[in-house]
């Protein structure tokens, strides 16, 4: 570490993951050479593990020295996914849907959790507006029925949802408009969110408007522990999709952020690899995350994803979770779901603790990782009823990872699985149905690189008329999506479309196509 380090030159770029049971940070040059790197214990208020992590690495730079020559800082975070699943921090939004008289018959929020949406919700009104999937109104926009409804509630933000406004926002920015202009309150558009799907769609844009004083608290903390620190380094955040927006970006669109996570391991673990097409196990403290690799980004979900009880439909990995960690607790007939986390240092046999963990039974199985030397002489000698609990262990965690990869794979041997995580070491050396496994070298703080090598990104969702015109209007829709991904910060001058996708609608009076467009791009410099 030390002669890569003194070998850098340029600009640095830290990335920092909060997981569930670790907070990792790593710094890259200009030469993408991991030069330092550090992993801290998450805690429960989520910012002091993300400070902690920070000042090990700048402090492995001052050991090395390596000037703090930091250009960028990119962090993803568990602070808006915990605040929904915890019903903590989250702000009241006012409810508006446009769609009535067409939509009265499953009201806002109905399929939400009690405690959730009594956490949330300051009032619910669907009124006319909207559109039909071919671009004709619903209804009028009423503005003064808007105004009513605004009158009577109290509320930290405003949530506006149209129907098929992912395909004609008028009446969405028309409401925007009037609530910035009239009331002061941000405004949550579902235009800008979620997909095609009223419901869903809805959900996360109150979700998003939920998260508003969520998201300021945690750029808040980032710039401090910047400025703690005495860097002038420009802050991103990890979206779910596996790039990156600004901080201002994220104060508007907080529920991006959600699932940031297991795409930074995913994205970071290609990096680290050199493999663009694979089965990813991420290992933690608690779980596995699963994931599949397609031309290095993260294989999307086609299905909705639930938040918190809540059924939503922006865009996120296609992840498969296991309860096998290194903290997770073996018992006699038995391994997990329940887990030590982040209390692995005190509670795991090989580290003084009293507790058996799957980190035990790896270890007593020969699975040690580079950093664990002298771990098997701390199990002692133990009964040969003990060694068969842990041999039985890591025979049910094996099975459990062959069922995971099987059922992610999707009959695909051909590709490999790459093993990352702080808890990799627990995966078999040989796994059936995958051509090999790869460890790549940094592996353990894969999430963190992930989010310091991530680009930039915009996606647009909409329908388009089928006919003559169709090719003029996916050359707007690429416009925006490209516009999107310099919004969140990429350089103008080098985005790209990378996902263009059209699925012809049937039994329209006029043909259409539902048109999936991403953009992405380096960071602006």
């Amino acid at each position: 570490m030390g002669d890569e380090a003194r070998g850098a030159r340029g600009a640095l770029r830290i990335g920092i993951d909060v997981g569930g049971t670790n907070t990792d940070a790593v710094v890259l040059d200009a030469a993408d050479r991991v030069v330092a790197k550090a992993k801290r214990p998450t805690t429960p208020d989520v910012t002091g593990g993300l400070l902690a992590a920070l000042g090990a690495v700048l402090a492995e730079l001052d050991r090395s020295g390596t000037p703090r020559d930091v250009a960028r800082v990119m962090l993803g975070t568990t602070h808006a996914t915990n605040a929904v699943l915890e019903r903590r921090g989250l702000g009241r939004v006012a409810v508006l849907r446009l769609g009535a008289p067409a939509t009265t018959s499953v009201p806002p929020l109905s399929d939400w959790p009690g405690s959730l949406r009594a956490a949330v919700s300051a009032g619910e009104a669907v009124l006319p507006g909207g559109h039909y999937v071919d671009g004709r109104e619903i209804g009028p926009l009423d503005r003064d029925a808007v105004r009513r409804f605004l009158d009577g509630v109290e509320a930290d933000a405003v949530a506006v949802t149209g129907v098929f406004s992912p395909a004609t926002a008028e009446h969405e920015r028309a409401v925007a408009e009037l609530v910035a202009d009239e009331y002061g309150l941000p405004v949550s558009v579902s235009h800008e969110i979620g997909s095609l799907g009223l419901l869903e769609r809805e959900n996360a844009t109150v979700l998003n408007a939920a998260l508003y004083g969520v998201a300021g608290n945690v750029t808040g903390a980032l710039a401090g522990a910047l400025a703690e620190h005495g860097l002038t380094a420009t802050p991103y955040l990890a979206q779910n999709d596996g790039t990156l927006m600004t901080t201002e970006h994220a104060a508007r669109l907080p529920v991006s952020t959600i699932g940031s996570g297991p795409a930074n391991s995913l994205r970071g673990a290609a990096f680290l690899s050199g493999v663009s097409d694979a089965v990813v196990a991420d290992v933690g403290g608690t779980s596995t995350d699963l994931g599949v690799l397609t031309g290095g980004f993260p294989r999307e979900s086609a299905a909705a994803v639930e938040i918190g009880g809540v059924l939503t439909n922006f865009r996120m990995p296609d992840i498969l979770a296991i309860a096998l960690g290194g903290g997770t607790v073996v018992r006699d007939h038995a391994v997990g779901p329940a887990s030590v986390g982040y209390r692995i240092t005190e509670e795991a046999l090989v580290f003084g603790g009293s507790t058996v963990t799957m980190t035990d039974a790896a270890v007593a199985a020969g699975r040690v990782p580079p950093d664990g030397e002298g771990w098997r002489d701390r199990l002692g000698d133990r009964s040969e009823g003990f060694r068969d609990t842990l041999e039985r262990a890591v025979a049910a965690a094996d099975a459990m990872v062959a069922d995971a990869v099987d059922r992610m794979a999707l009959g695909r041997a051909d590709r490999p699985l790459v093993a990352v995580g702080g808890g990799a070491f627990l995966l078999p050396p040989r796994v059936p149905g995958v051509s090999g496994v790869v460890r790549p070298r940094h592996a353990e703080v894969a999430n963190a690189v992930g989010a310091a090598i991530a680009l930039a990104s915009g996606r647009v969702d909409t329908i388009l008329p089928a006919g003559e015109s169709r090719s003029k209007a996916i050359e707007r829709v690429k416009e925006e999506a490209a516009a999107r991904a310099v919004a969140a910060g990429a350089d103008s001058s080098r985005v790209e479309i990378v996902d263009l996708l059209e699925v012809p609608l049937s039994y329209l009076s006029e043909p259409a196509v539902r048109v999936h467009v991403k953009a992405a791009g380096p960071l602006a410099r």
